[in-house]
């Protein structure tokens, strides 16, 4: 490995004297296309290692903020290499990347993730098998014959009745089980319910101008536009409503909003349930999360405040795993028809012996113990990524509240594209908060979406450290 003594970091500070402007946006295209030369013609051969940040920007003139964005870049293009604790170096250049006329090979692909830090998804290695096993067994050694045969397309009874029971007790929902619906997850609950509501006539929808693309395309698949609610630290600005007569539906995630991390104001909770029975228009609460509260006991859903506007979410992606296909939509009795009309359409029913599985696991008590236990296990981990992100990178901001099961980390220098394409080579899966914005809403703050559910125990250190590697 080549190092840069202080007379070669002299000559590399003079072959990069373009004459830039200092005062404009040129200073940092020319340190990189600089860079980028010495490199195509040579003079920085693989294994270089450069001077820190701080110490070329001292020499050159600029900013320490300026280097790390321009190294940052350049990591992310496949340029550099960033090693923590052993500084930057020119990337290697290898036969497998092709070659141009000139004889200069592109950087190379970034390799596949080997941490993920993405939202969506639990930690797998936790899942109950012991106990899924042991709630199967008896569920199907219970069972009736009639639950083997093509069910009812709301649900087989024994879940909808444990569902209802469940969501009494632990999310303040009101219910009976003829308003449950069971269904793949709250994707399909969302789907079937926009269908329902399209065919009765509403075009249009409001969502949360951050969340998941996936839920505004099921929308707009439905025929529905999709209009964007401006989000602060009080969640939704649900005023914004009445700027738009012809929204029918609202889809919210009030007890903690994604990715943002901020539960709904509870002055803003009645405001939109005054506009549902005012307008006659319905809410769509997505509850993805919400048995994960730490600092304090998890705040009811919305669902309980008026259950004739509101139709509420459940899944067991987040709590168990969401390879069991398994949801459920709490559906207002004046579109329960509806809604299981439109299941009908789509598929008769979900398997049967997971809703018998699921409906003994929470008969059982196993759901309850497994949730409380999750609930400390995620608590330990995100107190952990906290403490490593003050440690490592004190001047990125953690927002939102203490629950589920990603943060919001807010970048200091309004580098969240460079940060996320160098996360590629550090193998690190990561998303940027842009990535879950709604395409009408107006550009914001730059930050990351750190899911600290999904890696394994084992992978949860590694996944620490190469955050603590990306971050400035």
């Amino acid at each position: 490995m080549t190092d840069v003594s202080t007379t070669s970091r002299r000559d590399l500070v003079r072959g990069l004297d373009l004459h830039l402007d200092r005062h404009g946006g040129g200073l940092r295209e020319g340190l990189l296309e600089a860079f980028r030369e010495a490199v195509r013609s040579g003079r920085l051969p693989s294994g270089t290692r450069l001077p820190s940040s701080r110490a070329l920007g001292a020499d050159i003139g600029v900013s320490r903020n300026t280097v790390v964005q321009v190294y940052a870049e350049l990591t992310a293009e496949g340029w550099l290499l960033s090693h923590r604790g052993s500084g930057t170096e020119v990337a290697p250049r290898t036969d497998a990347t092709p070659a141009t006329a000139s004889g200069w090979r592109h950087p190379r692909r970034p390799p596949r993730p080997l941490h993920d830090l993405r939202p969506g998804s639990p930690d797998l290695s936790t899942f109950p098998r012991t106990e899924w096993l042991r709630a199967s067994r008896r569920a199907l050694q219970a069972a009736p014959d009639e639950a083997l045969g093509y069910g009812d397309v709301h649900g087989l009874p024994e879940l909808r009745e444990a569902v209802a029971t469940y969501l009494a007790r632990a999310r303040g929902v009101h219910t009976r089980p003829d308003n449950v619906i069971v269904s793949s997850g709250s994707a399909q609950g969302l789907a079937l319910l926009a269908g329902a509501l399209r065919k009765r006539g509403v075009t249009a929808a409001a969502v949360e101008e951050f969340g998941l693309p996936m839920q505004r395309r099921l929308l707009e698949s439905a025929g529905m536009e999709v209009v964007a609610l401006p989000l602060d630290e009080d969640g939704a600005q649900v005023a914004a409503l009445h700027d738009r007569p012809d929204v029918g539906v609202v889809l919210l995630t009030p007890s903690h909003q994604f990715p943002t991390g901020v539960a709904l104001h509870p002055d803003r909770r009645a405001a939109v349930v005054d506009w549902a029975r005012r307008t006659g228009g319905l809410v769509v609460e997505d509850d993805y999360d919400g048995e994960f509260r730490y600092d304090r006991t998890p705040v009811g859903a919305l669902q309980g405040v008026e259950p004739a506007r509101v139709a509420y979410l459940g899944t067991t992606s987040k709590s168990l795993a969401p390879g069991l296909r398994l949801g459920w939509a709490v559906v207002p009795d004046h579109l329960v028809d509806a809604v299981a009309a439109e299941k009908g359409e789509v598929d008769v029913f979900c398997g049967f012996t997971d809703q018998l599985a699921m409906a003994e696991f929470i008969r059982s008590g196993a759901y309850d113990r497994h949730i409380r236990t999750m609930r400390r296990h995620y608590r330990r981990r995100r107190d952990q990524l906290v403490a490593a992100l003050a440690a490592h990178s004190p001047a990125t901001r953690l927002t939102g509240m203490a629950a589920g099961l990603h943060v919001l980390a807010e970048l200091p220098h309004g580098d969240e594209s460079v940060v996320c394409q160098g996360s590629a080579w550090q193998r690190l899966a990561i998303h940027g908060l842009a990535d879950f914005r709604h395409p009408g809403a107006a550009p914001g703050r730059d930050a990351l979406v750190i899911g600290y559910a999904t890696p394994s125990p084992s992978a949860w250190n590694g996944a620490l450290r190469a955050l603590a590697q990306l971050l400035p």
